[in-house]
């Protein structure tokens, strides 16, 4: 797929002109990474923004006392690090690779100089950055007020609508994400996670099996999504 339908395909700058992509397209360097790699480390200089074109990308954040804590999965179709733009020196967290995959890199500078000739760019990146405050805003809401099923449930049911299929009545989707780093997302043990998935197991709600989930009882699940917004 050429450069310019791969960034009129990102949420980021979906909005933009077929001559503001061809600008944006200019400046842009395609990159490839291995699994395991380090894109980048906090605390590294921040010189520019990624657009995922394949793969799967986690950024983890170090606090002071030495503690990593998970912050995001970036899929195809995403940017991670956006901050940097914003007068920030270094990245806040680091990224690193989960499997093979590609990306378009946005130099810093250049994304500058770009956007003091034309601001639709920039336009687009303040709406998205909105967007991603407002997500955040949801699961921060999510870990302090919902219990662990509703949680899950929350979580599931959110992914739904990206991937899924349907058979028999019965709903399929990957999960898309190790248990482990799902309980350090949600903010729950490893076991904890494991007693919840048994729980819908036992009263015939879902089923976990292997990588993926199916879900025999969607409106039960999403009763329980309910009880995470009261």
């Amino acid at each position: 797929m050429e450069q310019i339908e791969l960034i009129k395909n990102s949420l980021l700058f979906s909005g933009l002109s077929n001559a503001d992509l061809a600008e944006l397209s200019t400046i842009t360097v395609r990159r490839t990474f291995y699994r395991g790699e380090i894109i980048f480390r906090q605390d590294d200089e921040a010189t520019g923004f990624y657009l995922l074109i394949s793969g799967s990308i986690k950024l983890c954040s170090t606090s002071s006392s030495n503690r990593k804590k998970f912050l995001n999965f970036v899929t195809p179709g995403e940017t991670f690090s956006e901050a940097a733009f914003f007068n920030d020196q270094k990245y806040h967290c680091d990224a690193q690779a989960l499997a093979p995959g590609e990306a378009l890199y946005f130099p810093k500078l250049k994304f500058h100089e770009l956007i003091r000739i034309n601001p639709n760019p920039a336009l687009n990146l303040l709406g998205h950055l909105t967007f991603m405050v407002r997500q955040l805003s949801r699961k921060l809401m999510e870990r302090s007020q919902g219990d662990v099923a509703a949680r899950v449930a929350t979580f599931i049911v959110g992914r739904i609508a990206e991937k899924s299929t349907t058979s028999c009545g019965n709903i399929s989707l990957e999960l898309g994400i190790k248990k482990s780093d799902l309980a350090f997302r949600l903010g729950v043990a490893n076991e904890t996670l494991s007693r919840s998935f048994k729980k819908f197991k036992d009263q015939g709600i879902l089923e976990v099996q292997k990588s993926m989930v199916v879900i025999y009882k969607l409106d039960e699940l999403k009763k329980l999504c309910e009880t995470d917004e009261q």
